[in-house]
């Protein structure tokens, strides 16, 4: 099953929702997009990208009030569902059942099937209320992924830190992909090279 559902909401970080929809396509994956009205209007601001041709990325999109929509019944097969970036106000949602669009519902008929759903929730700083609604969108099985990026891989450009964050958030959906550099595969190497004033260990790394 090659079906992905791709949600983008109004938080910032469109490039991540830009290079998602480019790495899916390029590994032959069909994406199925729905954007928030906000997300809309955040893509025109932060890329290059006019709104319409955001959605010409996807191979499949959806209006956010189309909740006739394939990919609002859990009868619509896929391999799950990402929301990149994803705002506040969707965690909100999501981690309420609060099915108010077609992607909130998308998203929730993900949790209720057992599929895969990863919500790159952007913001910073967190407050309490931030950490509760990502303890309870856990709890009903999402994964969350704030996009922290990673330095291990001596990144060059920010398209480098950005397709690190997107490659690892794939992996969670189970997206094979070669977004970015891996430890004890693609990076050791660098680790030996490095002078070491202690005894010699393997390397490790926490994500």
């Amino acid at each position: 099953m090659t079906e992905i559902i791709v949600g983008v909401t109004g938080a910032t970080g469109m490039p991540m929702a830009v290079a998602t929809l480019r790495a899916l396509r390029e590994l032959e994956v069909t994406t199925h997009l729905v954007m928030t009205d906000a997300a809309r209007r955040v893509a025109e601001l932060e890329t290059d990208h006019s709104a319409d041709a955001f959605l010409k990325l996807a191979d499949i999109c959806y209006e956010i009030g189309d909740i006739a929509a394939p990919i609002a019944s859990g009868s619509f097969p896929c391999m799950g569902m990402i929301v990149i970036p994803c705002s506040i106000k969707s965690l909100s949602a999501i981690a309420n059942s609060y099915c108010d669009n077609l992607l909130t519902r998308a998203a929730d008929v993900t949790l209720k099937e057992r599929r895969k759903l990863v919500l790159v929730v952007r913001e910073a700083p967190l407050h309490e209320g931030h950490l509760r609604l990502m303890l309870r969108a856990s709890r009903a099985g999402a994964v969350i992924f704030p996009p922290v990026p990673s330095f291990y891989g001596s990144p060059e450009s920010i398209t480098q830190l950005v397709n690190q964050i997107v490659g690892r958030a794939l992996d969670q959906i189970g997206v094979n992909n070669g977004l970015c550099r891996r430890w004890g595969v693609d990076v050791h190497a660098l680790t030996d090279q490095r002078p070491r004033t202690g005894p010699r260990r393997d390397p490790t790394y926490c994500s």
